[in-house]
């Protein structure tokens, strides 16, 4: 009986170093995969965070370029009272020289402004998405007309429909 307990106990003994290795290698790779994560975890949020504040500050302020008023009688039916538009508008440039760039085309921005929306109706303007096809149509038009520059928006200043 003797040799028995011996047996167990060194079999208990051989068994308590594989335990505590096992212990050892799971917390070993516990820490390894927390280390990892943290490092993972700052390098995809905070290293890209610091980047986007420097890039935030570079854009510059956009130019704007006055385009002279346009009034013009809107198409309406046989027999309607005539309707007028009236359009301040101004142009968006991303650069000075652009500016130096549009003001000899402006004769012809003022004239290609005035011939589309002369042929404009009342029902045309209504709502917001009226407006917004009118600036698209004007952006694309003055592009047209200033060619190779590029203007980035029409701006409405103020426009009434009488």
């Amino acid at each position: 009986m003797a040799d028995n307990d011996d047996k167990e106990d060194g079999a208990e003994a051989a068994a308590a170093p594989k335990k505590s290795r096992k212990k050892l290698i799971i917390m070993a790779a516990a820490a390894l995969l927390l280390v990892g994560g943290g490092g993972a975890t700052w390098f995809f949020f905070f290293r890209h965070h610091e980047e986007v504040h420097a890039e935030a500050a570079a854009p510059k302020a956009p130019i704007f370029v006055d385009v002279p008023e346009v009034l013009v009688n809107l198409v309406g039916a046989p027999g309607e009272r005539t309707q007028y538009l009236k359009v301040k508008v101004v142009l968006e440039v991303k650069e000075e020289k652009q500016v130096e760039a549009i003001k000899p085309t402006m004769p012809r921005v003022s004239d290609i402004f005035q011939t589309y929306m002369r042929e404009l109706r009342p029902a045309d303007l209504n709502g917001s998405a009226g407006l917004f096809r009118l600036k698209e149509e004007l952006t694309r038009r003055v592009n047209l007309a200033v060619a190779p520059g590029q203007v980035n928006a029409v701006l409405f200043k103020e426009i009434v429909i009488q």
